[in-house]
């Protein structure tokens, strides 16, 4: 009997999108009726510390303001033929799947939506200007990923950016520094977010901005107007979205509750939902070994039990930082499946100062890639570093 094969359909995965949006900005609207919130869809702009202009000109005024505005795509200087690029909020609203696209940047949104458009196949083109890609993680973390990504046949290419975009018969031609050109049908970039703040009415309440842009709050999130707080994106703290959540939260309960409440933005477990998935917690290695004193490291590549019998040529990496002195665990990094997953999990156990000793204690469940944690015996590498004379 014939057997039909999956089948992949762009508009299919549009409407999927749009339906699944729909359904948790309905249940979003529905709790905060039910908790008797005012919701009023309209432009906002803050004229002083107790009032707010909407764009039909009505004034509300408040105790208190709190700005949740998040961040926007940026996308860098002009360049010739900038008509032509996209950011990550146009991407999965184009008609159809492209079947060329470069994408510029090197982080979080770029790694990911290369790994996406890979997955559904697209050919795909990562141009990032710094020595790797995801700038920030640990070096052997990144290593890792961009070789795994490479296998899949995203092509990755370092110390370059656009330069130029030109429409030509056969698409899109992109030149790159150093004279070298590739021909796609669409392309993305994904060179950070900047803080949602253009036309907000900073100013005007006194409001003030921080070093890299974003809204300066203190440990409770409060502005240098005493009674306007920000949270999330647009503090440009950790720009995550549980961060966010966590950090409403706090603001409820110091505001609202009677409990003056801080958030502890040490030690964020956090995920890269590329191909295959990256988890981090803690200090890097080259962290470690600027901040500690002694730093033991452990470390492994394997391939996956799955991986081996499906005859896949896929290694998962693994690696634990350890402070040397105390024996406590000051960092994990993971490439590989369900590496999100793990480090939720892990998280919890650096949040407590877990020794190496306490992982080492576990005993581990087999045959899993997360056995791997509890079984690292041998150290990869220890750092001292000297006591300056």
């Amino acid at each position: 009997m014939d057997r039909a094969g999956p089948v992949f359909d762009w508009p299919t995965l549009i409407a999927n999108k749009d339906r699944e949006i729909a359904r948790l900005e309905l249940a979003y609207t529905t709790a905060l009726e039910r908790a008797k919130v005012a919701v009023v869809k309209s432009r906002a702009v803050i004229v002083d510390p107790h009032s707010v202009r909407l764009a039909d000109g009505q004034t509300v005024r408040a105790k208190h303001i709190l700005i949740a505005t998040g961040a926007a795509p940026s996308i860098g200087k002009e360049i010739e033929g900038h008509s032509h690029v996209i950011s990550s909020n146009e991407a999965f609203h184009l008609e159809e799947l492209p079947k060329r696209i470069l994408i510029q940047g090197g982080g979080y949104i770029a790694v990911e939506f290369a790994s996406i458009f890979n997955g559904l196949g697209s050919e795909v083109t990562l141009v990032y200007r710094g020595d790797n890609i995801l700038r920030g993680f640990d070096d052997d973390l990144r290593a890792h990923l961009r070789t795994e990504m490479e296998k899949c046949g995203i092509k990755v290419i370092t110390r370059r950016i656009v330069e130029g975009i030109e429409k030509v018969d056969r698409g899109l031609c992109v030149e790159l520094s150093g004279h070298d050109e590739v021909i796609v049908d669409r392309i993305m970039f994904a060179t950070g977010r900047r803080p949602n703040i253009n036309g907000l009415g900073l100013e005007a309440a006194g409001v003030q901005l921080g070093r890299t842009g974003g809204i300066e709050v203190d440990d409770y999130s409060r502005t240098s107007v005493p009674n306007i707080y920000a949270i999330g994106d647009v503090t440009d703290r950790i720009n995550l979205t549980p961060v966010a959540i966590r950090d409403g939260h706090a603001f409820a309960d110091t505001v609202f509750g009677n409990r003056p409440t801080k958030v502890d933005h040490k030690n964020v477990p956090t995920a890269v939902f590329s191909e295959p998935e990256c988890g981090a917690i803690g200090l890097t290695e080259a962290e470690a070994c600027r901040k500690l004193p002694k730093v033991d490291i452990y470390k492994t590549w394997f391939r996956p039990l799955k991986a081996t019998l499906a005859g896949r040529d896929t290694r998962t990496f693994m690696k634990l930082v350890v402070d040397g002195t105390s024996d406590r665990v000051v960092g994990c990094h993971i490439v590989g499946p369900d590496a999100g997953e793990m480090i939720q999990l892990v998280g919890i156990a650096v949040k407590m100062q877990a020794t190496k000793a306490d992982f080492d204690a576990v005993m581990a469940v087999h045959p899993t890639a997360a056995e791997e944690l509890v079984t690292m015996r041998e150290k990869a590498v220890s750092h001292v570093r000297q006591a300056a004379e």
